[in-house]
């Protein structure tokens, strides 16, 4: 019997289960284990990160026995959908993601509505009767191919991408300000535009087979596990380099097909905070990679996130599904036993589960949510003390900024990642990382942040962009990082070729100090005092388990009265050396 290399899930069942994640990776195997549990999951299938490794071992070719497997995934979406890949009349569309074992938000590729070229498109206009969708989901995956496997991405720091430029440039010339203001026509003419760019950059021809569309997105996606900012990610993270990334190839389902279609990312408690609380952001009529990527703002999905009395919640618009998300909510938290961050599509009112994995969160968040779960009777205290980082621990004790101290706030945004952070302005990852390694602290100044700035964001004192919501990239990335952010700042004008931010007509130039308050979401022109933590009745009780646990006494290292003093409050049994 060959060996298994593709393993397939979907309607109710799945070869794999959330204990492969080494073999599926993270995504695959909660895919799988997702699919075990009855929840509506888009049927799809996985290649293993053993391929992953044959990938690099033979310069980029894969073994029959892969080929014929993949083949046999397809024709097993196929049934499950009632569509056919590659078909004009009835066209199946997929997904091609990455999912290594160790989460690594945004750091390796991902290609949506791929299978289209202009006749599927034809098909899927006829199937959906919207023409709209069917050509805003071509330019998509146009855009989206270009760059992730063709390779058409900014060629300088200070150039923009080139296909929002396209987009950006088509807006203007018809007068209108958002995505969703143009019309099919519009998009078409998107289409044709960005596969000329494709074609004038590359000197390659834009794909029209859809099976050479597959391969070539899955090779990308293999290819994606040592890119630059995978490598970065994996070094900051102490994540292996031999594990490989799993590929998964799944069903499209559609949350740009019209008004009664949202897509969303949610967390199971406050990633922040920590409390229990249903956290998350959707947009109607959008696919997951505009919340993610920042490029619009997202809505909040209920109330308890609520900030702007404008916005109009995913629990007010279409009650049925978020009453549906609320109790698969629910179910993943209680079967994993710790906080999930998880992605959705609603598809004509219809709710699919698109991930689930353990939530990023911050220091603070992972004390109070260790210490939660261990008094709801989730998990025993030895768990929750294993849950908290070492790293996270020193985040607590770093210094806030003084309450009492003047500060001049020049905007607001959202509390993206709390924390206090004081620094000089800088655009650029790159610069960021000159700069930080010259001994400056600096903030990142991006509009939105890309997985490419994940060097700068890892030096920087804290991060504020233009763009995005709470559950943005830069949010993300940030919460995990222990990093302080500020997102969706919409007063900041940011121009990177003059390296300079402009807000209520005053300009800030790149080396301007301006500091960030990550709680408050506040902007603050200059530099704020700082004053000494002060730690929760969390810590201090997280700290008592440790030790009932802990086998070795802890002394401290003090060469004056108030180091000692300062171990002794945090808990130092003795001075060991001085």
């Amino acid at each position: 019997m060959a060996h298994k290399y593709v393993y397939k899930f979907g309607a109710g069942n799945a070869e794999g289960n959330k204990d492969m994640k080494l073999l599926l990776g993270g995504k695959g195997a909660n895919l799988a284990e997702m699919s075990n549990l009855g929840i509506p999951v888009p049927p799809g299938f996985t290649i293993s990160t053993e391929v992953c490794k044959m990938y690099y071992e033979h310069n980029g070719q894969f073994p029959k026995e892969v080929e014929e497997q993949v083949l046999e995934g397809v024709k097993h979406i196929e049934e499950i959908m009632g569509a056919k890949f590659g078909d004009p009349e009835n066209p199946l569309l997929v997904s091609v993601r990455s999912g290594a074992p160790a989460s690594m938000p945004g750091m390796m590729d991902t290609v949506l509505n791929l299978g289209l070229n202009d006749e599927t498109v034809q098909g899927i206009i006829k199937k959906s009767n919207n023409e709209r969708f069917g050509w805003d989901s071509y330019r998509r995956f146009v855009q989206m191919y270009g760059d992730v496997v063709m390779g058409l991405k900014p060629e300088s720091k200070e150039e923009e991408d080139p296909f929002e430029v396209i987009i950006d440039q088509v807006k203007k010339g018809k007068g209108v300000q958002l995505d969703t203001e143009l019309d099919a026509e519009d998009l078409k003419k998107l289409v044709k535009l960005f596969k000329e760019e494709i074609k004038k950059r590359t000197g390659k021809d834009f794909p029209t087979d859809p099976w050479d569309q597959l391969w070539g997105a899955i090779r990308a996606v293999f290819g994606s596990w040592n890119n630059p900012r995978a490598i970065t990610y994996r070094k900051i993270n102490n994540i292996p380099p031999d594990w490989g990334t799993a590929v998964n190839v799944q069903a499209m389902v559609f949350g740009n097909m019209g008004d009664d279609c949202a897509t969303g990312v949610a967390f199971t408690r406050d990633p922040a905070t920590g409390e229990k609380i249903f956290f998350g952001e959707y947009l109607v009529n959008a696919q997951g990679e505009d919340v993610v990527a920042g490029i619009r703002t997202p809505q909040p999905i209920n109330e308890t996130t609520k900030t702007d009395p404008s916005h109009v919640t995913l629990k007010e618009v279409m009650p049925e599904a978020y009453k549906e998300l609320e109790e698969i909510k629910d179910k993943l938290e209680a079967h994993y036993k710790d906080m999930q961050d998880i992605e959705f599509t609603i598809q004509n009112s219809r709710l699919w589960m698109l991930q689930t994995r353990v939530g990023k969160r911050t220091a603070a968040a992972a004390v109070k949510i260790a210490v939660d779960m261990v008094e709801e009777g989730l998990i025993d205290k030895e768990t929750a003390v294993m849950r908290v980082e070492p790293e996270q621990l020193d985040q607590l004790l770093h210094p806030t900024f003084d309450p009492k101290a003047e500060k001049k706030v020049i905007a607001k945004g959202l509390p993206a990642s709390p924390g206090a952070a004081t620094g000089r302005i800088v655009f650029h990852a790159e610069d960021a990382e000159d700069w930080a390694a010259k001994g400056e602290d600096v903030i990142l100044v991006r509009i939105e942040t890309s997985p490419e700035d994940i060097g700068g964001m890892n030096v920087a004192q804290g991060i504020l962009t233009a763009r995005g919501g709470m559950t943005s990239h830069a949010a993300v990335v940030a919460r995990g990082m222990g990093k302080c952010c500020v997102a969706g700042c919409g007063a900041l004008e940011i121009d990177y070729k003059s390296k300079t931010m402009t807000v209520d007509s005053k300009v800030y130039k790149e080396g301007e100090w301006i500091s960030l308050d990550g709680s408050k979401g506040e902007v603050i022109e200059g530099k704020v005092p700082t004053v000494e933590p002060q730690l929760s009745g969390n810590f201090g009780k997280l700290m008592s388990w440790a030790d009932e646990i802990r086998k070795l006494n802890i002394r401290t290292n003090a060469d004056t009265p108030h180091d000692s003093e300062v171990a002794r409050n945090f808990g130092a049994e003795g001075i060991g050396l001085c």
